[in-house]
């Protein structure tokens, strides 16, 4: 019988990067990962022949615009990539009966909040990636009313630019450093949201909707700087500092932290604790030499 088929957009981000690591432990599916080199998704007429082509079961979108300060002055190649694509991607997969994986962010909401956010609560972006992002969500079921969408924040892993890898070479080049301390939420290891993706997908209990997924414990980013210099038994000092003292381009929510309790009760998700995940990564970097 014919393994389904499952494509990967985005395959070399972080997150790509770590749905090919788990791959080989989903024999019975065949995945098909397709880089930007592979395959630009804004190139509808390509991304067509693709879906033609392999006719996949499943298609899963980790292609993003992601540089949120970036966006702010280049808002419209945001939106073809965030937005546009999506729309045309979500289509197709409604067109071939595909099961769609789109991922989205805390930054489609506010960040006004004191409890978790849960996947029904009012959006309101305040930055021009959030709303390219939140049009993504919204064209996503507006083509394909069976899209799970997932939405996480604060992405890390062994693979591509992020905050923990930022650290670390900071720490290693300086003396002292400073991280913000009044914006709060919880960390994702790409590793642990690519686990989740497969197995929802491997469940055969497909549930559209809007999802969330974080590692569980809520911190601030000097709170993660400082569980990083303490597991990496760096000697430089980390210096709290306020919003205000480092502003960006792009408004950050103060309060990121999603409530996840709709996937982990939906499709039986544990969540792991942010500290462990960091140390598996870490663990993964020592062996690359990065550490």
């Amino acid at each position: 019988m014919e393994k389904k088929k499952i494509i990967v957009v985005g395959a070399t981000g972080q997150l790509g990067s770590e749905i090919n690591m788990l791959s080989q432990h989903y024999p019975q599916y065949e995945f098909i990962f397709l880089s930007e080199s592979d395959l630009s998704i804004l190139d509808f007429e390509a991304v067509r022949k693709v879906f033609e082509h392999h006719k996949p079961s499943f298609l899963i979108n980790c292609a993003a615009y992601t540089a949120v300060d970036k966006a702010e002055t280049d808002g419209e190649t945001a939106f073809k990539v965030n937005a546009e694509a999506v729309s045309f991607m979500a289509a197709l997969c409604n067109e071939y009966q595909t099961g769609f994986v789109h991922i989205s962010t805390d930054y489609v909401f506010d960040g006004t909040s004191v409890i978790p956010y849960k996947p029904e609560d009012a959006t309101n972006p305040k930055s021009v990636y959030g709303a390219t992002k939140l049009e993504g969500e919204k064209l996503a079921f507006e083509n394909n009313p069976s899209t799970v969408l997932i939405r996480t924040a604060w992405v890390y892993s062994e693979f591509g630019h992020n905050f923990v890898k930022t650290m670390i070479r900071l720490m290693n080049e300086r003396e002292e450093i400073n991280v913000v301390n009044d914006q709060v939420g919880s960390p994702t290891y790409a590793a642990d949201l690519a686990d989740a993706i497969l197995k929802i997908i491997s469940s055969d209990n497909w549930v559209p909707g809007i999802y969330h997924f974080t590692n569980s414990g809520i911190i601030s980013w000097y709170d993660f700087a400082i569980a990083i210099k303490e597991e990496t038994k760096s000697n430089c000092r980390v210096n709290p500092i306020t919003t205000l003292q480092y502003p960006t381009p792009a408004k950050r929510p103060a309060f990121s932290v999603l409530d996840t309790s709709k996937i982990e009760t939906v499709y039986s998700i544990r969540m792991n604790h942010w500290r462990g995940s960091l140390k598996n990564c870490l663990v993964k970097l020592e062996t690359k030499g990065i550490l």
